[in-house]
């Protein structure tokens, strides 16, 4: 490990964060959720007071009695991918880590009080050496992000479902928040593979890390560009119909879909901001209690606003154009009436082409408010994507 904030693996060298606060690489819903809940005062004891309820205590047990917990002796090589991704994200308290028998490929960040990492042997025997990098890293960002706490909750609130499903409208409430945790959960996966990305620095092996999760170890069947082309037409086919299908198929999931997590992967780090993170300009840790929850929200929102905006998918184009034409409608409706009876009290006055003109500028910007409100307010309407 050196000294001058980069990190030597053969053949290359990589930058390491020191002091990096998860602000840096988080999706703007998944960080203003996480901004909000922090500036919660005894936020922190209230979800300790309920580790009582939630099976962490027995999850521990489980995976310490029935699983491989990794270290010096056992898998030595995850060890030290462990030890390089907290080195890296500069993340001091190295969570426990632990390989679990499952067919299945799949990694995990789980805890309240001290995070635990799980990732399956299908998994390890699935991805080289930087894949395998970018799952580690994609783990320790959850638990650097305080991820590990809210997926406990919502495995909870899983299996609390399906104990009270027999009572009236208990499953309903239950669902509906369970609802609410996996939409903000898919986006705190778009969060930590960022952050994965950033502890291997390698996208071609987080591109690859990602194609083999969705079609095996089959890496010569496959193509990068016509894996990212899938994303694409999965986004903009179909129609309105396909559009409703797309958000039923996606609302059960914890993860968003493979395809679309590499297009918004390979899009980010492309970005502006993934690049000042490279050149070492970052939110700080010690900065987070400063952040502003009104200011989280309003990225959030100009996010989801950027995205109907910007979206091929036919129902959001459409969500698009009606808060466009709202917008539109009102502009013209406050020019109509406001330049009408300015034109009136000028004709009377004598003043008319003074008055007519402060009219639509009066009510151009009019327009221009309510259109970009009701796009805003359109996209959260949308939280079914």
């Amino acid at each position: 490990m050196s000294e001058t904030g980069f990190e030597t693996l053969p053949g290359r060298s990589r930058r390491r964060f020191q002091g990096i606060s998860s602000r840096a690489y988080e999706h703007p819903a998944d960080r203003s959720a996480l901004v909000a809940l922090r500036k919660l005062s005894g936020f922190d004891t209230v979800f300790k007071a309920l580790s009582g309820l939630l099976p962490e205590r027995s999850l521990r047990l489980l995976f310490l009695s029935d699983s491989v917990r990794v270290g010096p002796e056992q898998f030595p090589h995850l060890h030290t991918m462990l030890l390089d991704a907290c080195y890296i994200l500069d993340l001091e308290k190295v969570p426990q880590m632990y390989v679990q028998q499952d067919p299945k490929p799949n990694a995990m960040c789980i805890g309240l009080d001290e995070p635990i990492i799980v990732v399956t042997t299908a998994l390890v025997e699935l991805l080289d050496e930087e894949e395998m990098r970018a799952v580690v890293g994609h783990e320790v960002g959850h638990a650097l992000s305080g991820h590990a706490v809210y997926r406990t909750i919502l495995l909870f609130l899983t299996n609390l479902a399906l104990k009270v499903a027999w009572i009236p409208l208990g499953n309903v409430a239950i669902m509906a928040i369970v609802t609410a945790l996996r939409e903000w959960f898919r986006k705190s996966e778009l969060s930590a593979d960022r952050a994965g990305l950033l502890v291997g620095q390698d996208l071609r092996a987080s591109m690859r890390g990602l194609m083999k999760i969705a079609g095996g170890n089959h890496l010569h069947e496959m193509n990068v560009d016509a894996f990212l082309a899938q994303a694409e037409e999965f986004e903009a086919g179909g129609d309105l119909r396909d559009s409703v299908l797309k958000i039923l198929n996606v609302l059960p999931r914890t993860h968003p879909f493979t395809t679309v997590r590499a297009a918004e992967l390979k899009k980010w780090a492309e970005s502006r901001d993934h690049q000042r993170i490279m050149d070492g300009h970052y939110p700080r840790r010690e900065e987070d209690k400063d952040t502003s929850v009104s200011d989280s929200f309003r990225e959030s929102a100009a996010h989801y606003a950027d995205a109907v905006k910007s979206s091929k998918d036919p129902l959001m184009k459409l969500v698009g154009d009606i808060a466009g034409g709202v917008g539109e409608a009102g502009s013209k409706l406050f020019d109509r009436f406001g330049g009408g009876s300015g034109s009136g009290a000028g004709a009377g006055k004598g003043t008319g082409p003074a008055a007519g003109p402060a009219a639509d500028a009066s009510g151009g910007t009019g327009g221009t408010g309510d259109g970009g409100t009701d796009a805003t307010d359109g996209e959260p309407g949308s939280a079914g994507r």
